[in-house]
């Protein structure tokens, strides 16, 4: 009955959002609320679902990289260099090449705020004898730290069906990084670098959106949709926030800061167990979210997401703050002068005649 009233485009823009559904189930995305100092849930959705962490892998790099700092194998200082490896990864905007260097706390400020997934590699290199070692101690680690849910198979998360991890998990992970390093918080507060004078900014706008945000990482994939792993304090009181999936930046940011807002307000009580409790889930595979975010289909994908999260969109409220101001970390890079040059081809010689 409702149909024949419909005109002919907007039946086409339904059967098109209907099409997307039949195609791809509309479950919810994993979300995660933990009181940090009781590791009490607050509220979770699919927080043991396996998900395409992208970049918030880089969590398990930073971690990793802390470690080894605390072990004397490295210090801020030593340098970290720009390798053919490391120049090899996708998604670039640091714009180093081969053999540019910097020190390791500031390839520690490129991997967290800028996401720079050449720096991340070379950390990785620089950290362990090589990225398979290094990626192998992140799987170690990960288990040690009872992330059942999760196996890593690079320092910066690019996309690969073997790199996968699950809000549970990464929200451990996040706790873990900081009640072990709470002298390194300050790299997770950088808001952009300018890496030889080249600005990136970080995408965690909740740094000077949100009161009391210290971290920590954003992710994106087309696979994953826009990742968020973050931290933030009021009053004594830490809580941290995983949101996997969201579609755009404005529905991460708002929602991220939606969660926080009410459970500062006491409007999440504890009422789901401990965090660790959570069972992760390994009877599914990750959702594969390319068709709904990186196609032709995406556009009725995001009308259908704005219905369900209008925060930040016109006439309905944010839960964004004023903006306030950020920190910016300068990088200076130099050329290393422990790898040796490519030669240079020797001309071929003249033929006589």
């Amino acid at each position: 009955m409702v149909m024949k009233f419909l005109t002919g485009r907007m039946l086409n823009s339904v059967l098109l959002v209907a099409s997307v559904f039949a195609a791809v189930p509309a479950a919810a995305t994993p979300v995660l609320v933990v009181d940090v100092a009781s590791r009490d849930v607050l509220y979770q959705e699919d927080a043991g679902v396996p998900w395409y962490p992208a970049s918030t892998t880089k969590l398990m790099t930073a971690l990793l990289t802390f470690e080894a700092l605390r072990a004397h194998k490295v210090t801020l200082t030593t340098p970290v260099v720009m390798t053919r490896n490391a120049t090899k990864q996708a998604f670039l905007e640091s714009g180093l090449t081969f053999g540019r260097t910097m020190t390791l706390e500031d390839a520690l400020y490129a991997t967290i705020t800028a996401s720079a997934n050449d720096v991340a590699v070379a950390l990785s290199e620089t950290v362990a004898a090589d990225e398979p070692s290094f990626v192998a101690r992140m799987n170690e680690r990960a288990a040690q730290l009872g992330m059942t849910g999760t196996h890593f198979a690079s320092p910066n998360g690019l996309f690969s069906k073997q790199n996968y991890s699950t809000a549970r998990d990464l929200a451990i992970l996040g706790m873990e990084i900081d009640r072990l390093f709470p002298e390194y918080r300050y790299f997770f507060q950088a808001t952009a670098v300018a890496i030889d004078g080249k600005e990136i900014k970080s995408n965690n706008l909740l740094l000077t959106r949100f009161n009391g945000t210290v971290g920590m990482k954003t992710g994106f994939l087309c696979a994953s949709g826009r990742n968020y792993v973050g931290l933030a304090s009021q009053n004594g009181r830490q809580v941290m926030v995983v949101v996997l999936g969201a579609t755009t930046e404005r529905e991460r940011n708002e929602r991220s800061a939606q969660y926080l807002k009410q459970a500062f307000e006491g409007r999440l009580p504890a009422r789901e167990g401990r965090v660790d409790d959570i069972s992760n889930r390994s009877d599914v595979a990750p959702e594969d979210m390319r068709v709904r975010l990186c196609t032709d289909q995406s556009a009725a994908y995001e009308v259908s997401r704005e219905k369900l999260y209008p925060m930040g969109l016109p006439g309905h409220e944010s839960n964004l703050q004023q903006e306030m101001p950020g920190q910016l970390h300068a990088i200076r890079t130099w050329e290393s002068d422990t790898l040796a040059n490519v030669p240079v081809p020797v001309p071929r010689p003249v033929e006589v005649q």
